[in-house]
């Protein structure tokens, strides 16, 4: 084959390619506009908002090493070292604001497409653009949980406490993990002074889900309720790593229900999924919006 007939070939399978493309978008926007549309989102949607995720590429520059459930609860040094780096970080985390995506799911829903929004994310986002209902299946660092009492208490309340505890602390600069972690060394981690429960004195926890800790079986079903009557599951975001979000993947694509993905790079879901589309959320997401005005 000569260099013609090479560069021939190579625009020929280009246009299939992209012929190929824009019948899955035009797939994809028809079954967006049927309605009840469920989206469950992962840490890529956030991530055009400046909040680094586990696995897609800004969680592989930071390796991150996420706190665990037992240590969290086993060991007073452990949780010591969590609030230090937590504490710093918030601040990355309540300044955030919602992207193009967040505000693209905000608007599917206010126009009665998207009947409801599963989110793996901890970071309040999808509400702070707009949408309500949000299922928020790992819970959110917005609010705290006292594993004495079980009171729930607003994350800004903490945050204060804890800067009359520690004067100085949040001008530090640190590098940020997942989750909103700072990257703090051992000698400061040791100066940090933590709080407890004002109601009972015991230990305060962020309210989401650790890593080796279950999620509640009720929003475990509500979830299920929720994918059981929807006429699309959208994953916006989720590599589906974890079996927490892949279930419900596996439970749509078990009843028949159309599956689509859009994501930066391979899911676990792919070979469930009706369409795929490898993608930066925001503007694909932001198209999509405009091809259903």
């Amino acid at each position: 084959m000569n260099r013609l007939q090479m560069a021939q070939a190579t625009q020929q399978t280009s246009e299939h390619t992209s012929e190929r493309t824009a019948e899955r978008w035009s797939m994809l926007a028809d079954l967006v506009a049927d309605g009840d549309v469920v989206v469950l989102s992962g840490a890529g949607l956030s991530t055009e908002s400046g909040i680094p995720d586990y696995r897609g590429e800004t969680g592989r520059r930071r390796r991150a090493d996420p706190m665990t459930y037992h240590t969290f609860v086993s060991s007073a040094s452990a949780r010591r070292r969590y609030w230090a780096r937590s504490h710093l970080g918030w601040r990355h985390i309540v300044d955030a604001a919602p992207n193009a995506g967040h505000r693209a799911v905000a608007e599917l829903q206010r126009r009665g497409l998207v009947s409801g929004i599963i989110t793996q994310n901890v970071d309040g986002l999808h509400e702070a653009a707009g949408a309500h209902g949000v299922i928020e299946l790992h819970g959110s660092l917005h609010r705290v949980r006292c594993l004495g009492c079980g009171h729930r208490g607003a994350r800004h309340e903490l945050d204060r406490r804890l800067r009359a505890e520690n004067p100085g602390w949040h001008s530090r600069t640190a590098l940020i993990n997942p989750d909103g972690d700072a990257v703090l060394t051992t000698a400061e981690i040791e100066t940090f002074r933590t709080v407890d429960c004002e109601g009972c004195g015991g230990v305060l926890k962020p309210d989401v889900v650790f890593f080796g800790e279950n999620v509640p079986p009720s929003r475990v079903q509500e979830c299920y309720a929720l994918t059981e009557r929807a006429g699309l599951l959208l994953v916006l975001g989720s590599s589906l790593t974890v079996m927490s979000g892949y279930r419900f993947v596996r439970h749509a694509a078990a009843r028949s229900i159309p599956v689509a993905i859009i994501n930066q790079g391979p899911t676990r879901g792919d070979g469930e999924a009706l369409i795929t589309f490898d993608a930066p959320l925001g503007p694909a997401l932001t198209t999509l919006q405009a091809d259903l005005a």
